[in-house]
């Protein structure tokens, strides 16, 4: 088997868009996902974010679900002290009877927002390890009080995480896991799926032009400022921060191959923070034109 490619949207509201926009192009993107043949789409839980339209990731699950045929979907990830496990297992086990075969829950433990927007959600205080347990005896088919999981109407689960200590958490439970290498690209550990940033145009000129906003907005971040990100047209030039994988198709070939040595993974699952949509659309049309000529290093999970 190949390499597989996945994307990971977060629904960006871009300086001078609206939210109803964001999640439309969510929607477009996921599809022209399915037709290029990428393996699975995900969307992530952030809330009181400007710039993020996905905070509720069960429903847009189910709209994208509805969208696509093949691809799967699912969410990168519910946060899982936000929630109540058995809401979480109720709604993706409604996701899955609807869309037999084709969800995925990702779990993780972030806040997913600032701590004065945190404070509204009314966090469980009880240990993650505990909630996991529950969730997962949950997800069980048999006997469970999540009714619609009954049947075997079950979501595929992974644990999402940035560090090896949720790798090892992953490995104990027998879950595959997901590494968020986008949040932490100095980190590298063995992953069933790796998260990366990336940006491809037709050329290395032009991908360095369209990454000159993501870079300004983290460091505006870095400086206390948080901003929309804006177009390419409107931000000069910007030095590399290393987060974000820049490039034409041959650069971009180098460094996704570099990522599959380092983490040992057969997935790469894809974000690319840009300003305009079509620009996003051909960045996911070139890295899927190039996924023959990598190199897979791991082991794939359905």
């Amino acid at each position: 088997m190949g390499i597989r490619l996945s994307v990971l949207d977060t629904s960006p509201i871009v300086q001078g868009s609206t939210p109803r926009q964001a999640l439309l192009n969510t929607a477009d993107l996921a599809e022209l996902a399915e037709e290029l043949g990428f393996h699975r789409y995900w969307v992530p839980e952030h809330h009181g974010m400007r710039g993020v339209a996905s905070s509720s990731p069960a429903v847009l699950v189910g709209h994208l679900a509805t969208r696509t045929e093949r691809l799967r979907v699912g969410a990168g990830g519910v946060l899982l002290p936000n929630h109540p496990p058995l809401v979480v297992a109720e709604q993706f086990g409604t996701l899955a009877a609807l869309h037999p075969g084709r969800i995925d829950l990702g779990v993780g433990r972030a806040p997913g927002g600032a701590p004065h927007v945190v404070s509204a959600l009314r966090r469980s205080s009880a240990p993650y390890r505990e909630q996991l347990e529950e969730l997962r005896a949950l997800l069980d088919p048999a006997g469970t009080v999540a009714v619609p999981v009954q049947g075997g109407n079950v979501p595929r689960l992974w644990l999402l995480g940035s560090s090896p200590g949720t790798a090892a958490l992953a490995e104990e439970l027998g879950v595959p896991f997901a590494f968020a290498r986008h949040l932490s690209p100095g980190q590298t550990c063995n992953a069933d799926l790796v998260s990366v940033s990336v940006i491809c145009a037709e050329d290395d000129e032009r991908a360095e032009w369209l990454a000159g906003p993501i870079r300004a907005k983290v460091r505006s971040r870095g400086e206390g400022n948080r901003i929309l990100l804006p177009s390419p047209e409107d931000t000069p030039a910007q030095p590399d921060d290393g987060r974000v994988l820049v490039g034409g198709p041959e650069t971009i070939t180098r460094r996704l191959q570099a990522v599959l040595d380092e983490t040992g993974t057969e997935e790469l699952m894809i974000t690319t923070p840009v300003h305009h949509h079509a620009d996003r659309r051909r960045s996911y049309e070139l890295i899927a034109s190039i996924s023959g000529s990598l190199t897979p290093a791991g082991r794939a999970v359905p």
